[in-house]
């Protein structure tokens, strides 16, 4: 990288985030300058949309909506890539780095589905990629990986990486309403994706997830290799169920990596969680990570995963990195992709069990529901049983000691089979950190 006497700024999208972005930027712009040890200015914007209000003031000269006009921009040092999606977001990024521009972005989905190629152009092209904004908006866990904690290998890394899961949850929890009931809430706050699905199926925790995997062991999972579920299926009764067992429910990314053998796990699924353990107790729509090191042993990172000037300060501190990168010629290192780590198989994975089943009320369930998970190597370790209502069935809970995940999806097919069953078994992972890739 050439050292500049001024870094020039262009912006991709000026949305909610890019609006607090353009913002702040402009606001606190002399002790930004401080910081970097150099000058910069805002040069222009791309937008959808040239005659649309907006709440910030700014120069309709600024403005293009040709986000690709940035890209090539000989002019623009820094290109803030917020516009969202994955395709045209991706060539307007592409562009940049094949310019030799440095991108910040906060674009997760953009990372997860093109992330490889995209860090591989930029090594290419002497470019760099900054991305802080894409995993849990303002808690700063990619500096934490990249630079804080450096020195430490990583075998096990959580969190909680979607408020708006972790809303409707904690509010089921507080006020016994049922999931469809706090939805509507949620939808009216503006909680909720356009898409739902990638919010109430797992899949932008997964994309965080997959980030926050390559940062810390240099690996980029595909996302269909990766188990990954959503909170629709849980129900006020699971939730109560935890409860009396000692749990709370929480949407859990979850990464273990065995050292040793040289193998990765990562997974995105709701989890019972210990009322004792720090995530436990972080409610509505916060985010947190939990970061165990060889070395510094367990950290925590708690704050706001979302909102403008959440996701903004992010990707300020992003621009304020790259600018200072910029003006004294220094280039971050990434982590090398490690092709060699394997991806661990479901008989490699350990862990603990909490199975609903709803089943007839005679005797002599109870010891077959046993009998088969017993066949599979599956020891139960609490039973808990109670009528549901209906005539002739109850509700039996069971937790399980530690097994394989192929080991209890194999008797999940099973019990699925018996006619004492009258729906398909309910599964949901204990987070105790016994757990671990065998």
């Amino acid at each position: 990288m050439k050292k500049h006497a001024g870094i020039k700024i262009g912006l991709a999208g000026l949305g909610t985030v890019g609006q607090g972005v353009w913002k702040h930027l402009r606001s606190r712009k002399s002790e930004l300058e401080a910081r970097m040890g150099t000058t910069f200015s805002l040069e222009r914007a791309a937008v959808r949309s040239l005659e649309k209000k907006r709440s910030i003031r700014i120069s309709k000269k600024a403005l293009t909506d040709d986000a690709m006009s940035i890209a090539n921009d000989p002019q623009v040092d820094v290109l803030c890539e917020l516009m969202g999606g994955t395709g045209h977001a991706y060539e307007v990024t592409k562009a940049a780095l094949n310019n030799g521009k440095t991108v910040v972005t906060a674009n997760k989905a953009l990372l997860c589905h093109h992330g490889d190629k995209l860090f591989r152009l930029a090594k290419k092209k002497d470019a760099h990629i900054y991305f802080e904004a894409s995993v849990a908006g303002g808690i700063p866990i990619i500096k934490a990986l990249r630079e804080g904690l450096v020195v430490n290998h990583f075998p096990l890394i959580y969190g909680i990486l979607n408020g708006t899961c972790n809303y409707i949850l904690t509010r089921m929890e507080r006020e016994g309403k049922a999931f469809d009931t706090i939805l509507d809430d949620a939808r009216k706050l503006g909680y909720v994706e356009a898409d739902e699905s990638l919010d109430l199926d797992g899949w932008d925790a997964a994309h965080k997830t997959v980030i926050i995997s390559y940062l810390a062991h240099g690996k980029w999972i595909p996302l269909k290799k990766m188990p990954v579920e959503g909170i629709r299926d849980v129900t006020l009764e699971d939730i109560q169920w935890a409860q009396r067992l000692g749990f709370k429910i929480k949407l859990l990314s979850l990464i273990l990596r065995d050292f040793k053998k040289g193998h990765l796990f990562a997974s995105v699924q709701p989890a019972l969680v210990p009322k004792d353990m720090v995530l436990a107790n972080v409610d509505g729509v916060f985010n947190a990570i939990s970061v165990t090191g060889d070395i510094v042993g367990e950290s925590v990172y708690i704050g706001r995963g979302a909102g403008q000037d959440a996701t903004a300060s992010a990707v300020i501190s992003d621009v304020v990195d790259a600018g200072t990168a910029i003006a004294h010629g220094i280039m971050p290192e990434e982590p090398k992709n490690r092709d060699d780590l394997k991806l661990a198989k479901p008989e490699e994975v350990y862990r603990s069990f909490y199975i609903r089943l709803a089943v007839k009320d005679k005797p002599g369930v109870l010891a077959e529901v046993a009998s088969v998970l017993a066949d599979e190597g599956v020891s139960i370790g609490t039973v808990l049983q109670r009528p549901n209502g209906k005539k002739g069935s109850a509700n039996l809970v069971l937790t399980t000691h530690l097994c394989s995940e192929a080991a209890m999806q194999a008797a999940v097919r099973k019990l699925n089979r018996r006619k004492a069953l009258l729906n398909k078994p309910f599964l949901l992972r204990i987070a105790d950190f016994a757990q671990r890739l065998g």
